[in-house]
């Protein structure tokens, strides 16, 4: 009877070991299925090693450089989406720029990417992250799209493909810098968006502004000059009057307003661009309203083939 007790005990501490064995297996495994990374607001962050169902609204052309794709797409009103990416994102439902908290939980996400400090204003960041983990990348005044997409190409674990996606741009901008040298050495140029009849500019040091002038390397127009000295967004609102004695060879222009007045003034069918033909007009479905690797491509090949 005792010899039975024995063996009846040995046999019950074997199973409670094989059990314990097998926890420590799976949360082992869990653990390899997750890496801890600090975001840009300093959370420590456990994020998925390979994310299946992510939402980064508005920052979907970084996606599609790495090869990834959202289980939602930013916008903004009825219709309004990123068009030049429709390429990839073609059948992707759309998600409202603020987030909705009822609308992220039904998609289930494995990873919420959040590119602006402001979309977590009023304490959201905790209800964002009770329902996925939730990464801040890098974002500001001063944060380029390339530290953007080297954040993001952290996160996935796509360091190396970031950097492939940075090279092949560079390599686009100088070749486009030696084909066109003649039509952007000593030129000057613009970036205009017109919407609700009312025009707006580029800033010199930001978005479309950084890639004319920094990178391809055209002339600042004076008035680009004053307006990038006030401006608190990517553009910034512009008079027509200030217009008409704008001394910019060329103006590329956003049309979100085909109809707009301000076409039929003389104001500005007098400004030197448009009287000499150097007016290259984009619709509001092209990428220069955007930021990110394929944005900044897409400008590129559209300069290319408006100054052939």
């Amino acid at each position: 009877m005792f010899k039975k007790i024995i063996l009846g005990t040995a046999s019950m501490l074997a199973l409670f070991s094989l059990a314990a064995c097998g926890q420590s297996s799976t949360s082992n495994d869990t653990n390899k299925d997750m890496r801890t990374l600090t975001d840009a607001q300093d959370h420590k962050v456990e994020i998925p090693q390979k994310p299946k169902r992510v939402i980064a609204s508005y920052l979907e052309d970084y996606l599609v450089a790495l090869d990834e794709k959202p289980v939602a797409q930013w916008t903004v009103g009825e219709g309004k989406i990123q068009h030049y990416l429709q390429d990839k994102l073609k059948g992707v439902p759309t998600i409202n720029y603020d987030l909705p908290y009822e609308d992220v939980l039904k998609f289930e996400p494995d990873l919420l990417l959040i590119g602006s400090n402001g979309t977590l204003e009023g304490g959201k960041y905790k209800e964002y992250k009770k329902i996925a983990p939730t990464y801040v990348v890098k974002n500001g005044e001063n944060v380029t799209w390339r530290d953007q997409l080297e954040d993001i190409g952290k996160v996935f674990g796509k360091e190396d493909q970031a950097n492939k996606v940075e090279k092949e741009y560079d390599q686009l901008v100088d070749q486009t810098k030696k084909e066109y040298k003649d039509k952007i050495d000593g030129k000057s140029a613009v970036v205009l968006w017109v919407t609700n009849n009312s025009a707006f500019m580029v800033a010199d040091n930001r978005s479309s502004g950084q890639l004319l002038y920094h990178e391809l390397g055209f002339e600042v127009p004076q008035l680009t000059k004053d307006i990038s000295k006030k401006a608190t967004a990517d553009f910034s609102q512009v008079s027509l009057e200030s217009l008409s004695q704008l001394d910019a060879d060329y103006i590329f222009l956003v049309n979100s307003d085909t109809g707009a007045a301000m076409f039929k003034d003389p104001l500005w069918s007098n400004i030197p661009a448009v009287k000499n033909n150097h007016l290259f007009e984009f619709d509001n479905q092209s990428s220069w309203l955007y930021n990110g690797p394929i944005a900044y491509t897409k400008m590129v090949e559209n300069i290319r083939d408006v100054l052939k």
